[in-house]
């Protein structure tokens, strides 16, 4: 079998299993697991698979940097951003990422809405300039510009001083083995303790984000209250995910709060 051929099968098996085990692969393909293991960082090199332990994994669209993405799965940034928006109380005091389906949450509010929220996001907090009865402060700190937010030290130690209702949390991939998953370690670590300053974490999962991974962990699907997608029900990474305990938030029409699966 000719490399490209080979490199065909594994991208196919990644679509369809939304895994690559080289071991398994390498003895249906009858070739030995060092070569398959080249194709796989050959892929990733490419930019289409994540590498892992023993394989691969489908590699998330939502890696590209910041203006890409805002054109990438709009309209269900969109569906997830207004069931996210829905979980938000008058009152309540909500840690608001950044990314662009963040910013797509601005937009879903209630124009009447009574609310604090706090980000580290320059993009969301101009947002928030609409709405009048919206309390919004700002985290400080070094701008990651891939996803326009500050992150670092100064920006952790701010948020030490945080304690909200919510935290409306974005990343890259959503996968039952990889866990939740972004393209920064700095930005995992901030979504981390962003995480640690909230009663309740959802996720926001648009459909391309699930069953995909990126390098860096940011939590286990477990610790977290949810997560909002507009995925299908019955996507193998949710069935998984709900398999284990996790709460899913549908986020499509006739969706609500009131229909999680978990």
């Amino acid at each position: 079998m000719l490399a490209a051929e080979r490199r065909d099968v594994l991208l196919s098996r990644l679509r369809t299993a939304g895994k690559v085990v080289a071991k398994e692969i390498a003895a249906e393909l009858g070739v030995a697991e060092d070569m398959i293991r080249r194709d796989l960082r050959e892929l990733a090199a490419a930019g289409l698979c994540q590498r892992v332990y023993g394989g691969a994994l489908p590699v998330s669209p939502a890696v590209a940097d910041y203006a890409t993405r805002a054109t990438v799965a709009t309209s269900s940034k969109e569906r997830v951003a207004a069931a996210a928006a829905a979980l938000i109380r008058p009152g309540a005091t909500v840690l608001l990422d950044g990314g662009t389906t963040a910013l797509a949450v601005t937009a879903a509010l209630p124009a009447d809405l009574a609310a604090t929220i706090v980000t580290h996001s320059p993009t969301v907090a101009a947002a928030l300039v609409g709405h009048p009865a919206v309390d919004v402060y700002v985290l400080g700190g070094r701008l990651f510009k891939h996803s326009a937010v500050t992150c670092g030290a100064a920006t952790a130690e701010a948020a030490r001083g945080i304690s909200a209702d919510l935290f409306l949390m974005g990343v890259t991939g959503v996968h039952e083995e990889a866990g939740l998953t972004t393209g920064d370690p700095d930005e995992a670590a901030m979504k981390r303790t962003l995480a640690g300053r909230a009663a309740d974490t959802y996720v926001l999962a648009s459909s391309e984000k699930v069953g995909t991974a990126s390098p860096f962990t940011v939590l286990p699907p477990a610790e977290v209250t949810g997560i909002v997608t507009d995925a299908d029900p019955e996507h193998p990474a949710l069935r998984s995910l709900r398999a284990g305990g996790v709460s899913v938030v549908p986020a499509f029409p006739g969706g609500s709060e009131g229909n999680r699966s978990g």
